[in-house]
């Protein structure tokens, strides 16, 4: 069979992990043999198809509060807030479809992806396709994972980048107050002041038709069923509403598993400690697996992305153990404490930044 030409590496990029820990390459292989002999990498279809139904009997609720309330201040707060609830949950159903961690052919899982990212959430598959797959392949690796492309334009991330940053004299923010300002751009303006409009522009300037029309389904069906009941300016305000809900419930999840780790250029180190440097988890709870889509796991999701989720708490301690025998810090923290951990992370890198372009 003739040899094929994937593309050429970057001059700084190596043809192999230099810093590769052999033993560990080994250990994990072994502890992944032992995942798919333990068959969690099988999904319990009727753990997903419950997880659409609870979402699709939430989306029905919320127009029935106002259909038969009305549109005051109370049912119109409440339904915004079941549809909320909505977009977060099918924004975690989404992502496992989008990881092929429902059904054993791949095709199926493209296809059941597309109408819940697109038909309930009205985003299109292959733009989350392609800023998902490069940050699990390089987690907080600077311009190799998009997740932290948020630096330097917004903020200064991770100590190292920080100083640079610092030490180079630039400044396109005042990162010494990002820990501050991380609460106007952040939180409650990702989803509804950027990427509410730029999908738009991603589907478009791609050609993705198909991923268009689903997400067109989204928005007839939703002005349909509402504008009746609430009018323009009322459904207007109910769908900024509720994207800013959503918006705020997905940085926070998101971003306390990553944004205070390690975030630096990529060191080519081995798959298993790029992960685990990368990542931390939140405590266990039957509210936090749901509140976030049990990406409270999130390190056995990085470690075996096509594991469906109901087993990630399965292969839990198996992890704890392959880390304590190699010396690797696994991290787990409380709810309140992952999410305090994120101000504390800008502000510290922030402080850095300012040493630096100070001083230095």
């Amino acid at each position: 069979m003739s040899p094929l030409l994937i593309g050429e590496l970057a001059p700084d990029q190596p043809s192999f992990e230099p810093s590769k820990n052999k033993k560990l390459v080994e250990d994990f292989r072994e502890l992944r043999a032992t995942v798919e002999k333990m068959g969690l990498l099988k999904p319990n279809r009727t753990f997903f198809l419950l997880h659409l139904c609870h979402i699709l009997v939430l989306d029905v609720a919320a127009w029935l509060t106002i259909w038969y309330f009305g549109s005051s201040t109370m049912p119109f707060l409440f339904s915004a807030l079941l549809l909320g609830t909505v977009q977060a949950q099918a924004g975690w159903l989404q992502h496992d479809f989008g990881h092929l961690s429902v059904f054993s052919k791949s095709k199926w899982n493209h296809w059941v992806h597309k109408f819940v990212i697109g038909h309930l959430k009205g985003a299109p598959a292959s733009w989350w396709n392609h800023l998902h797959f490069q940050h699990h392949a390089k987690p907080n690796c600077f311009r190799k994972d998009p997740d932290v492309n948020m630096h330097p334009l917004f903020f200064a991330l991770g100590k190292k980048l920080s100083v640079e940053l610092g030490e180079q004299k630039k400044k396109f923010m005042p990162y010494n107050h990002q820990h501050k300002y991380f609460f106007i751009i952040g939180p409650p303006a990702l989803v509804p002041l950027y990427f509410q409009w730029y999908i738009f522009y991603f589907v478009v300037q791609r050609k993705k038709w198909v991923d268009l029309a689903w997400m067109l389904t989204f928005y007839i069906r939703f002005f349909l069923t509402y504008l009746p009941l609430l009018g323009v300016k009322g459904i207007l305000g109910l769908h900024l509403l509720v994207r800013f809900i959503e918006s705020n419930w997905f940085v926070w999840i998101t971003q306390m598993n990553h944004i205070p780790m390690h975030i630096d250029y990529d060191k080519n180190v081995d798959w298993f400690s790029t992960q685990l440097q990368a990542t931390c988890n939140v405590r266990q709870s039957f509210f936090n697996d749901w509140f976030s889509g049990h990406l409270n796991f999130q390190i056995e999701h990085h470690l075996f992305p096509t594991m469906p989720r109901h087993n990630y708490w399965k292969v839990a301690p198996l992890v704890k153990s392959l880390c304590a025998k190699h010396g690797i810090e696994y991290h787990c923290k409380p709810l309140l404490t992952a999410f305090a951990d994120i101000v504390y992370s800008l502000k510290d890198s922030g402080e850095l930044w300012l040493d630096a372009y100070l001083h230095k």
